[in-house]
């Protein structure tokens, strides 16, 4: 007699459910509600698995189906990414399930974790209140593999079905979701890179392809000029984190120069490597980049909000306005601290309270706050002065109730109902962003 098919171990991070309760005995492609009634539905991309989503008090999780060695592999690479500060999914655990008939009687299923607001590339194509972000979609795949590449991790599948976008103060930030074909290693060579972009250009053209055969694509994303234009933008890129310059014993201030451009980038520079020519006198200059984090981490050290790099980048050129106008009416230098508190407590805080109070929790409060920003130079641009946070928060929360299938207010646990991304034209003012959907694993 066949054994029957069952969980038989489970191994999960702390923090997370224990998943117990969900159906093991049925294989995931026979997941419904009546079987699982923790089963929610979400736009997502493409995969070679067999992929559900469900939903707990903590958030919404994703289980994909696969071998044991190759979810294991997955799971592994996951959290290396995870302890080097790379953008990525995060794994939370890895069941084991007797399934006969399989090699070995047995399957894998990896579960991570939702990404909250985030949008597979095909809303971004499909959905016509979405233009605005195909341009910047090229710029966040770069950005993406530069910091990946950095970080050391070679991709082997990069695509854009294995990617996820979330919004980030009117750009997209991007992140890796499928790993198995990854590795990770201290340093990667040229050989390494140079392979990882060919696959890369293939599997984008290739899934260009796909998408044009089911929609028409805009005119700026030509299937075969985009993945060659992400190339061109990794290379200016990364050109920029590798190189070197000649300064003179006596130019030191070019040293601060150079670190403070690769800020402006978004890059953290970890060490600075200076190099004596055979006269000594020039110095080779080279600044060993660590992330591309500068900004949430500088607003991190000083008020403690999480936020994408973009948003931080927007929340502390606020924080840096309000210390000039501190320091004016004072009359006197205020430290950039006193005014990050006086941020955090006078202006962040008080108009996400507000927004909470006429709108409900919000699943991104950097992004909502970045929203409002947005919405307030959108204002003041019209009125030709500047209207204030308080008329920006009133003309806001007026929109958002115009145009609720735009709002990005939700729990950060729930999904957003599928007619609300398949639902017409949305047009929106800058800043105003359509929310998104759930991941693609």
């Amino acid at each position: 007699m066949t054994s029957p098919r069952g969980l038989t171990a489970l191994h999960l991070r702390q923090g997370h459910p224990d998943f117990l309760d969900l159906p093991w005995h049925v294989p995931l492609e026979k997941w419904t509600p009546e079987v699982c009634s923790r089963l929610v539905e979400v736009p997502r991309g493409l995969s070679r698995h067999t992929v559900v989503f469900v939903s707990y008090s903590a958030g919404i999780y994703a289980l994909k189906e696969m071998p044991v060695s190759v979810g294991q592999r997955e799971y592994d690479v996951l959290r290396g990414l995870e302890e080097r500060h790379l953008p990525a999914v995060t794994a939370v655990g890895l069941a084991r399930v007797k399934a006969p008939g399989e090699p070995g009687d047995e399957l894998g299923v990896l579960v991570t974790q939702y990404l909250a607001s985030s949008l597979p590339y095909r809303v971004l194509f499909m959905n016509k209140g979405l233009e605005r972000y195909r341009e910047r979609l090229l710029d966040a795949m770069a950005s993406l593999l530069v910091r990946l590449h950095l970080g050391g991790f070679f991709w082997g599948d990069c695509s854009l079905s294995n990617v996820l976008f979330r919004r980030d103060a009117g750009e997209l930030q991007a992140y890796a979701v499928d790993a198995e074909t990854s590795e990770l290693h201290p340093k990667l060579s040229d050989g390494q890179r140079e392979l990882d972009l060919l696959i890369m250009e293939e599997n984008i053209t290739g899934g260009l392809a796909d998408v044009a055969a089911m929609v028409e694509l805009p005119p700026t994303l030509d299937v075969y000029e985009t993945a060659p234009s992400i190339r061109q933008r990794y290379e200016r890129l990364w050109s920029e984190t590798q190189k070197e310059i000649s300064i003179s014993p006596s130019e030191s201030y070019r040293i601060h120069e150079r670190i403070r451009a690769l800020n402006e980038l978004g890059f953290s520079v970890g060490e600075v490597d200076l190099v004596a020519s055979g006269d000594g006198s020039q110095l080779r200059m080279r600044t060993i980049v660590t992330d591309r984090e500068y900004h949430r981490h500088q607003l991190h050290n000083l008020t403690g909000v999480v936020a994408e790099e973009r948003q931080a980048a927007l929340l502390l050129n606020e924080v840096r306005e309000l210390k000039a106008t501190l320091s004016r009416e004072l009359n006197r230098s205020v430290p950039l601290s006193v005014a990050a508190f006086r941020w955090l407590d006078e202006r962040f805080r008080a108009t996400l309270n507000q927004l909470q109070r006429e709108l409900g929790p919000a699943a991104d409060e950097a992004e909502l706050y970045c929203q409002v920003l947005e919405h307030k130079w959108f204002l003041s641009e019209r009125a030709k002065r500047d209207v204030g946070l308080k008329v920006a928060v009133k003309g806001y929360v007026a929109l958002r109730r115009e145009q609720p299938a735009l709002a990005l207010l939700r729990s950060a646990s729930v999904p957003l109902p599928l007619d609300a991304e398949t639902s017409g034209p949305l047009e929106t003012p800058r800043g105003a962003a359509p929310t998104g959907t759930a991941p693609r694993e």
